[in-house]
């Protein structure tokens, strides 16, 4: 699978499970395995996360899955908070991990790099966390980023509200590191 690929074909999902494309139509047709047809056409897609969701509940081996390292984007204007929480993605969790300070360098970089998740700081200067994650959300081709917030502390009203607006989840600041990743593996559902 190439770098940065986050939606799968039904071809590309036949080579990783080892079946026939078709066998694999069987599967989206009767509901098994999710995904959208692209418009206009029978074609099938499938988001990655959604495919090891699949392969878990069915106890088949998700080590032809190649993945590669999971690429997080840490969208803050407060640059030694993000360097930091950087560096400890880097070297506790092996993730791919850039920073960003501005809703302008968020959407560039993306584009690029292509990330799994985003954690975006609601603080931020600078970045309309609300604006990004409705703008992610309205992109088809970006709809599989997960989108965590990085907040201070919320009532339940608004952590509700903000998994209305289209946030996958949200994590403290001052969460400890395991936590960090842990919401980001769970986001991406990809279970160690």
């Amino acid at each position: 699978m190439a770098k940065g690929k986050n939606v799968l074909t039904t071809g590309d999902v036949a080579k990783i499970c080892h079946v026939a494309p078709r066998t694999v139509s069987k599967w989206f047709d009767n509901g098994q395995l999710r995904g959208y047809r692209i418009p206009g056409s029978k074609d099938r897609r499938i988001p990655v996360n959604e495919l090891v969701r699949f392969m878990k509940v069915h106890n088949m081996p998700t080590t032809e899955l190649a993945v590669g390292k999971i690429r997080v984007l840490i969208a803050d204007s407060n640059v030694n908070t993000s360097s930091a929480l950087a560096d400890i993605l880097r070297s506790k969790a092996d993730y791919e991990v850039q920073n960003v300070g501005s809703n302008f360098e968020t959407g560039s970089v993306i584009q690029k790099f292509s990330p799994h998740v985003l954690l975006v700081s609601l603080l931020a200067e600078g970045i309309d966390a609300a604006a990004v994650c409705k703008g992610i959300r309205e992109n088809e081709d970006l709809r599989t980023i997960k989108i965590i917030a990085l907040v201070n502390n919320l009532s339940d009203a608004e952590s509700t509200a903000l998994l209305q607006k289209g946030f996958d989840g949200y994590v403290s600041y001052s969460a400890d590191p395991v936590e960090v990743i842990k919401r980001i593996e769970e986001a991406i559902a990809i279970i160690y």
